[in-house]
Order: structure tokens, then C-alpha cells, then sequence
């Protein structure tokens, strides 16, 4: 079973969930269908780039500092990858995709995630 361990960061990928609910349903009401999936998909794709950070950092064995910065590049490029191939996907392959719905709540979920540096231990 996956365990996030990081309190900060499992606090933010809530609030990444809740904020790409909420941004699916403005959407939904502002945009119809496609508006509200493609919130969805936006928020989802930087859920799941966080995820993958989160998991990348956890398996790492960080010991000294040398070895947390490399797992915080690692985890970061991982994260950046996905993140591209993702968006990648969603826009080759869902051809009424709302582009200002999906970049933006893609962007604000992104925004989200940044906000573990605030959350304590």
C-alpha cells in the first residue's frame, strides 16, 4: 500500500484534490462537460506528478546532504517529466479539451503543491 510519510507534502496533494474538485465544478457550471473534465484532468495530471515526486523522495536513501540533494533532483525531474507527458497525452488525445480550463487548473494545482514548504512537520 502506498504511504506518503511526509506530513507537508500528503497536506498539499489533499489540497490539490480539493482544489481541482472545486475547479471541475466552476468549470462544469461555467463551461459544460468538457470544461469540468478538463479541470479535472489538469488538476489530475499535477496530482499525479506530485505523487510520483512524493514517491521518488521516499525510496531514496538519503543519508548525508549530498545524497538529499540528488533525491530532491531526481524526485523534481521526475516530477517535470511526467508532469510533460501527461499534458503531452491529454492533449493529443481528448480533442474538446478546454485549453484555458486545463492549463489553468493545471497551473493552480502546481501552485498548490509548492505550498509544502508552509506546512509543518
Amino acid at each position: 500500500m502506498l504511504r506518503i510519510q511526509s506530513k507537508p507534502v500528503r497536506t498539499v496533494m489533499v489540497w490539490q484534490v480539493m482544489v481541482t474538485v472545486l475547479m471541475a465544478v466552476i468549470a462544469g457550471l461555467l463551461a459544460g462537460t468538457h470544461g469540468a473534465a478538463s479541470a479535472a484532468l489538469g488538476g489530475s495530471v499535477s496530482v499525479v506528478a506530485g505523487l510520483a515526486f512524493a514517491m521518488v523522495m521516499q525510496s531514496s536513501g538519503m543519508q548525508s546532504a549530498d545524497g538529499t540533494i540528488i533525491a530532491a533532483l531526481r524526485a523534481e525531474a521526475t516530477k517535470i517529466g511526467l508532469a510533460v507527458i501527461l499534458l503531452w497525452l491529454v492533449l493529443a488525445l481528448y480533442k474538446d479539451v478546454v485549453l484555458i480550463v486545463f492549463i489553468g487548473s493545471f497551473i493552480v494545482s502546481i501552485l498548490v503543491f509548492s505550498m509544502a514548504f508552509f506546512v509543518r512537520e
